[in-house]
């Protein structure tokens, strides 16, 4: 029989059954629901949860479109779902710049534990930068609170750049930071940032389009410090998960960025 990665047996594994029992997979970059007049084939709710299903995807942690870009819509559209289908589902607050109202969401956020792990920050989009002072009430909450804070990062960024996300590890450094993209193309600063600071993660959305890049995350930065993410429904699921599981990495390795990271990140403690 042919296999996927010989060398690992937890690939084989993957690929006898489709899933691992004792290798859940926790994904934390997702999102939901139409964006802009984007063609996403199974954006919605019910489409996403049967991508899950297939891909036995245990956690998903997700922020809607629709939070982050209608003001009108706002945290209804990651509420209804998690209310509704609950498990695996987890929702991040989304932090609009343009339509900044502390009160509200501070309410949203202390209301609705059972559905907010942290917030979503996606300055590129908004031109603002993570630090503005805007912000500056959001990552005092999230540092109080210890929670997650997942950010758009890129390369040569103004806005969510290695820099703007240095200045924020080094004045909050009880929030559990998630570099989506892993400041995409800029690895060095990633994998530097990655090393100085012990509550910043590296996250592979977009990583995976370069060959090379997760072996080096692990090497210099240690499979500790990677958690998987997908940015689904824009890129696939089944493509990212083969993607670790080929991987020049070991078997151990895979099980932190599968699960193991994310369920301390949670703190879950089975």
């Amino acid at each position: 029989m042919s296999y996927l990665n010989r060398d690992s047996a937890l690939a084989q594994a993957f690929w006898e059954k489709g899933y691992v029992e004792d290798c859940p997979i926790y994904d934390f970059h997702g999102h939901m629901h139409e964006n802009n007049g984007c063609y996403l084939p199974a954006g919605e709710p019910e489409q996403m949860l049967h991508t899950m299903r297939r891909a036995h995807i245990d956690s998903f942690i997700f922020c809607s479109h629709l939070a982050l870009h209608s003001a009108e819509i706002g945290e209804r559209a990651n509420l209804e779902p998690v209310r509704r289908y609950g498990k695996p589902l987890r929702a991040y607050l989304g932090v609009k710049s343009y339509d900044i109202d502390w009160e509200r969401d501070r309410a949203a956020l202390e209301e609705n534990r059972d559905v907010y792990v942290g917030c979503k920050f996606l300055q590129d989009y908004f031109g603002v930068p993570l630090e503005d002072p805007r912000h500056t009430p959001y990552w005092e909450y999230l540092n109080e609170h210890r929670m997650l804070a997942l950010m758009h990062t890129w390369g040569g960024s103004a806005a969510d750049g290695a820099d703007n996300v240095r200045r924020i590890a080094e004045t909050y450094p009880d929030v559990r930071l998630i570099c989506g993209h892993s400041i995409h193309g800029d690895w060095g600063s990633a994998v530097k940032l990655a090393q100085d600071f012990p509550n910043l993660y590296l996250e592979l959305t977009a990583v995976m389009d370069e060959r090379g890049v997760l072996e080096r995350f692990v090497r210099e930065a240690g499979s500790e410090k990677i958690v998987f993410g997908t940015d689904l429904p824009w890129f696939s699921t089944f493509y990212y998960v083969g993607a670790i599981l080929e991987a020049d990495i070991t078997d151990e390795d895979r099980r932190n960025i599968f699960y193991r990271n994310g369920r301390r990140l949670l703190g879950e403690t089975t």
